[in-house]
Formats: structure tokens, sequence, C-alpha cells
């Protein structure tokens, strides 16, 4: 006879339903599975939070660059309207000698002229007077004029 003694009656039915030896070593492989199952999830909930944590530093950036960018944006706006203000305009004429013009005249589409042109007011410039910048096509030359001539 074997080292075992002989289950009779309800032990041997439960011992049958236990696996034996060669049984255990099929749990191994199952353990490490889900091991390795849990492992591979854990490290792509990890590399998937840091993505999503790049992102969302990315995105702040972005919107403090917008940010920077419209208010930069309204600070021109800001000048150009005062520029182009007419009061603005007007002073800058004055300071480039310009004076408000007189009565226009119209041209009909048949040439006739309505209404009577008017000199502008103001102070009359010497026939010498040449103007301080001139375009290229009025350069004797034909070529534009270089700083500090």
């Amino acid at each position: 006879m074997s080292g075992k003694p002989e289950l009779k009656g309800r032990a041997a039915r439960l011992a049958r339903l236990l696996p034996t030896g060669p049984g255990q070593a099929a749990r191994t492989p199952f353990v490490l599975l889900v091991v390795l199952l849990l492992g591979g999830g854990l490290i792509c909930l990890l590399v998937l939070n840091s993505a999503l944590s790049e992102g969302a530093f990315q995105l702040d950036d972005l919107q403090r660059g917008t940010k920077n960018l419209t208010d930069e944006e309204q600070a021109l706006q800001r000048d150009i309207d005062a520029y182009s203000a007419p009061h603005a305009l007007q002073r800058r004429a004055r300071e480039l000698g310009m004076v408000p013009g007189g009565d226009p005249a119209f041209l009909d589409s048949d040439g006739t002229v309505k209404g009577v042109p008017s000199a502008a007011p103001g102070v009359r410039l010497p026939a010498a007077h040449t103007p301080m910048v001139l375009a290229p096509e009025a350069m004797p030359n034909g070529l534009a004029p270089t700083p500090g001539r």
C-alpha cells in the first residue's frame, strides 16, 4: 500500500473535489496575469494623468498669452482712436503747415462745374518752396532721396 490512508465515505468524495499536486501549479500563471494586468492598468493611468496635467499647463499658458495679446490689441486700438480723433488730426495738420480748405467745386458727369471754388485762406508759400519729401517720380533722376542729403 501507499503511504496515504484510504478515505471512505464523505471524506473520499471531498478529496476527489480538491485538486492534487499538479493542479496547484496552474494557479501561478493566473496570479501573474492578474498582477501584470493590474500593474499595466496602473501604469496606463499614470501616463494618462501625466498627459492630462501637461495639457492643462499648456492650456493655461495659451490662455495667459491670449490675455496678454488681447490687452496689447486694446492698447493699440486706444492709440489708433486717439490719433484718429478729429482734434488730434487738426493739431497734426497744423503742425505740418496745412490750412483748412476753401469752398469746393464739383464736376458733373457732363463736365459742367457746380459751385464756385475759392482758395484756402492761409499763408502763401514762395514759388521756390519744395516739399520736404518728394515722390520718386518727381525726382530729377527718378531715384528716391537718401536720408541726410
